[in-house]
């Protein structure tokens, strides 16, 4: 399997739709493995360790709204890492309300790719998954 995208993450606390992006993302191909967290604390310890380098993604698909530690927690906490990681990853910021004030506060963090309404169309699958998304964070 020749991918631009190998590993995807997706940090959401709702199994429904985790569900249906893992069956979509498989469905159609688009990376080899689909990784799935249900808080950013979860996502932030793995990343955080060292043994699990050879394991990062290529992509994030980050939820907002989460128990334990949401979106924008973890963010702040992946500005503290990201330089140690020595990999460039594509963060996506999905939600599933249009918050005026969540999309300004997306663009105080360089490290987040694009800011996303639930739910993912087709296009914006393409988009990420592709080497167009290469041409953004580069």
């Amino acid at each position: 399997m020749d991918h631009t995208t190998q590993i995807a993450w997706i940090i959401d606390d709702d199994d429904v739709y985790k569900f249906g992006f893992r069956k979509y993302v498989e469905l159609k191909k688009l990376c080899a493995e689909v990784v799935e967290f249900s808080n950013g604390i979860d996502a932030i310890n793995f990343l955080s360790n060292t043994a699990n380098a050879a394991n990062l993604p290529d992509i994030i698909f980050l939820d907002i709204d989460m128990p334990v530690m949401n979106g924008w927690e973890f963010m702040v906490a992946f500005e503290k890492i990201s330089s140690r990681l020595n990999k460039k990853i594509a963060i996506f910021l999905v939600t599933s309300g249009i918050s005026y004030e969540d999309i300004l506060q997306a663009q105080n963090f360089p490290d987040i790719t694009d800011y996303i309404i639930k739910p993912i169309n087709s296009q914006q699958f393409n988009f990420a998954f592709t080497g167009e998304i290469n041409k953004k964070i580069a």
